[in-house]
């Protein structure tokens, strides 16, 4: 928790916090929603800039932590900034009801299957950008770029999945469809833990070969 603490006050950018906040936007209408994923992908290449231009890496490194704590501290830092902003999400999805905005004309509405096609994004991200980035630790350009890619193309793929009537039910927050909703957010979670568990032992070992 030191090591969350240190990065919270001394290595988040902080458009980073400004974006753990950003799952209210499920309440604004016509939105794609699966911007605000991107969002929480954006955190991490923001933070990592930061971290570059403050030195951060140097500073870590004289601290009583070895690589792997180091590493440990971001992976907390970035994964408590994307689930903040999925829990926020939940709250302003029922608000969302109560103001009786209307359905999403642009793509998907946030439904169960919403948010775990948002920790598919999350983790498919995390899983190319920090392995990418802990290659050599201060290329975070050029990780983002090799994350975006997949990230934005299960964005698209996500948003005109609901046009197609078949997966309509995917769009729906009918109480059958709900239902039906259940085992996507259930591998969302499960492929956030499993992606998010193998970038960090990828990022930790190639971050051991790294010369500070």
């Amino acid at each position: 928790m030191k090591l969350l603490y240190k990065e919270l006050a001394l290595a988040a950018h902080p458009t980073s916090i400004v974006f753990a906040f950003l799952g209210c936007l499920v309440i604004v209408p016509a939105y794609p929603y699966t911007v605000i994923f991107m969002f929480g992908c954006l955190a991490p290449y923001l933070t990592f800039q930061y971290a570059r231009e403050t030195n951060d890496l140097w500073y870590t490194a004289l601290l009583p932590v070895t690589k792997k704590e180091s590493v440990h501290g971001k992976y907390m830092l970035i994964i408590s900034i994307q689930l903040c902003q999925l829990l926020i999400a939940v709250p302003s999805v029922f608000l969302r009801k109560t103001l009786a905005v209307e359905n999403n004309p642009v793509g998907i509405d946030a439904t169960l299957a919403w948010f775990g096609f948002g920790l598919m994004i999350y983790g498919i991200f995390d899983l190319v950008f920090f392995p990418a980035y802990y290659k050599n630790g201060y290329q975070a350009g050029k990780a983002f770029v090799m994350a975006a890619i997949p990230m934005l193309l299960m964005m698209v793929a996500v948003e005109g999945a609901v046009h197609i009537p078949q997966l309509a039910w995917l769009d729906s927050d009918a109480l059958p469809d709900l239902m039906r909703q259940i085992p996507v957010l259930l591998t969302g979670i499960l492929c956030y833990g499993c992606f998010i568990t193998l970038a960090y032992k990828i990022s930790v070992k190639r971050f051991e070969n790294v010369d500070l």
